[in-house]
């Protein structure tokens, strides 16, 4: 089975408060989960109020460290923009 990890993020209270982050993630978990992919629980990685113009950001930090670790086969995120601006 091909392993999985998700990213998703928000950046504004806005979207902290209407929850977009936990319909990003339901969405990616739904997707991995009809592709059939393994999706480790602690493959999920989530940033509340980070910006998209910096790639410092703690959950992404730490999926690029399992990246290089693990060599995880596929990562989903929500859109393009989640990951970076441009």
């Amino acid at each position: 089975m091909t392993s999985v990890a998700i990213y998703a993020r928000v950046s504004s209270a806005r979207q902290k408060k209407d929850q977009t982050i936990g319909s990003q993630t339901a969405a990616l978990r739904a997707h991995a989960a009809e592709k059939r992919l393994e999706l480790p629980e602690e493959w999920v990685f989530e940033d509340e109020g980070h910006s998209g113009a910096t790639l410092v950001r703690p959950a992404l930090e730490r999926l690029r460290d399992l990246v290089a670790q693990v060599g995880v086969e596929v990562v989903l995120c929500y859109a393009p923009d989640r990951l970076a601006r441009k």
